[in-house]
């Protein structure tokens, strides 16, 4: 079934994704583009029955205020300029209300009396849509996939069996950077109990030697973004018919490495980590979604609970949480304390409280003592935050009992370690992870 489109053109708003979020919750499809756009590739996305102009205090690149490509002021379709002022606009609104339930009612107005939209968005067509489109995109020939077992790679996996069966091929990359038992977890789900075509490649010596010195951390996730495309272009070569390359792509990861009018927050490895020289063509069904349309994504296509609202981990795993230039002495200690919270986390029943909670080592040692004596050692930070589309998140304030179990813990089963910090800051103007 065709949904309906309400397309943002970004013009400098900082609130695109509250009103693309606030559209799709009145049951009406909405992408955000960026101001450029020209009015022949506007008018190829299907089924646009309004756009809106989202202008702001960002409406400047290069010193030069931009604006759209005018024609489209006068192409027919219903337009909302906000906070701009180009002679062709009708509808003209000064300035975004504070409140989400105002932006709401000014909204609900443009789409259904305007633009006369039918709230058509949901699950089940945005999937029927989505299989369609893979179908033609992908024909006859096969897709490689990076299963890592988060929400993101499993969601897109499930998507894909749906439209192209044995086509896709699966590919795990333990790259030394997983969780405690987490590629042997994978195998189990996967391989054992889904029967998929999964490919198991252990990189891990081969990435930690990439990473060995390197402490930016843009440059760790681009090498790691990197070796892993390397990887894949190693196993596609075994293997005949593989022309394209599948990725848990999602709305915040585009916005976060940096449009034409908001610059780059932090790169991320499936968006600026990719080589130039990619030989796949990309195939990305989640890149309008944000996190929990992907999970609902995912329990349409009959995905079991415990794996769409699994704990969230980034691409370049924790070696984004092993802050600085890795060594293994450290990356040890992020794992075997990571694991710790987890479990304690679920005994108390926070797994099902808290979006997103994980522990970070610094490259920095602190004077402590243990055993009655001097130490030196490593600090371990905990962070635990909650949050809807990742765009924003708060903290998880946590009774002391279970943080000083926790402490306790981690102070004493986890190697090289003599101090543990709660990390109080929510997003902005902190990110949820620390690199």
């Amino acid at each position: 079934m065709k949904q309906d489109m309400i397309v943002i053109l970004d013009l400098g708003g900082r609130n695109n994704t509250v009103i693309a979020r606030t559209i799709r919750k009145l049951g009406v499809y909405s992408e955000i583009h960026p101001h450029d756009i020209s009015l022949a590739k506007l008018s190829q996305l299907p089924n646009i029955k309004g756009i809106i102009i989202n202008g702001g205090g960002n409406n400047l690149v290069d010193g030069v205020k931009i604006d759209v490509d005018h024609r489209i002021y006068t192409a027919g379709y219903p337009i909302m300029v906000v906070n701009h002022e180009p002679a062709e606009a009708k509808n003209k609104l000064p300035n975004w209300p504070e409140s989400e339930e105002a932006i709401k009612e000014i909204l609900h107005a443009f789409i259904f009396n305007v633009c006369q939209a039918e709230p058509n968005w949901n699950m089940k067509n945005f999937i029927e849509n989505q299989v369609d489109l893979l179908k033609k995109q992908i024909g006859h020939k096969k897709v490689l996939l990076a299963l890592s077992g988060g929400v993101d790679s499993s969601v897109v996996a499930a998507l894909l069996i749906r439209a192209i069966g044995k086509q896709l091929v699966c590919v795990h990359v333990n790259h030394g950077l997983m969780r405690k038992g987490e590629s042997e977890a994978i195998l189990e789900i996967f391989k054992n109990q889904m029967q998929a075509n999964l490919i198991y490649v252990d990189a891990s010596k081969r990435f930690l030697s990439k990473l060995e010195k390197v402490s930016d951390p843009e440059q760790k996730r681009k090498i790691i973004g990197t070796e892993f495309i390397r990887v894949f272009e190693e196993e596609a070569r075994k293997l005949e018919g593989i022309e394209f390359l599948a990725q848990g792509t999602i709305y915040p990861d585009i916005v976060e490495s940096g449009t034409k009018t908001a610059g780059v927050v932090k790169s991320h490895h499936n968006v600026g980590g990719l080589p130039a020289d990619l030989q796949f063509t990309l195939v990305e069904p989640l890149r309008h979604l944000f996190k929990d349309e992907v999970r609902l994504c995912g329990i349409e296509l009959g995905l079991p609970a415990s794996m769409v609202y699994r704990q969230p981990f980034p691409g370049p795993g924790l070696g984004v949480r092993c802050l600085g230039a890795i060594t293994r002495e450290r990356l040890e200690a992020v794992r075997e304390s990571d694991a710790i919270l987890q479990e304690e986390f679920e005994k108390a029943g926070l797994d099902k409280k808290v979006w997103q909670y994980f522990t970070v080592v610094p490259d920095f040692k602190s004077v402590g003592v243990k055993n009655h004596t001097r130490s030196f050692e490593y600090p371990v930070i905990i962070r635990a935050v909650n949050t809807i589309d990742s765009m924003t998140a708060t903290i998880e304030p946590i009774d002391w009992p279970i943080l000083l179990k926790i402490t306790d813990r981690i102070l004493k089963e986890v190697p090289h370690v003599n101090r543990v910090c709660y990390d109080l800051s929510p997003k902005p103007c902190a990110t949820i992870e620390w690199e």
